[in-house]
């Protein structure tokens, strides 16, 4: 069963690492949990029509953190991160 590519990624991570490397041709998506390279290539592909020339998946632990007005634990949600690399030009 093929998913929806707007299930797939998520959104742009808008970072300054981000920025740095959107100038040399990777740009960094949040993506679904259970979302392969295979996947991300297919949304990317049909969602912005163009070829990524390599695709690189990062798992983003979740962290424990305090809450801002009553302090008491937490953590935040974790998940994955795909580095899309395109082809020049």
């Amino acid at each position: 069963m093929k998913k929806h590519p707007g299930t797939i990624l998520i959104a742009p991570r808008v970072t300054e690492k981000g920025a740095y490397l959107a100038e040399r041709g990777c740009y960094v998506f949040n993506v679904s949990r259970t979302a392969t390279k295979k996947e991300v290539k297919q949304a990317v592909e049909e969602i912005y029509k163009v070829f990524p020339r390599k695709i690189a998946l990062i798992a983003v632990p979740s962290k424990e953190v305090r809450t801002r007005g009553t302090n008491r634990p937490g953590h935040t949600a974790g998940g994955k991160k795909a580095y899309v690399y395109l082809k020049a030009g």
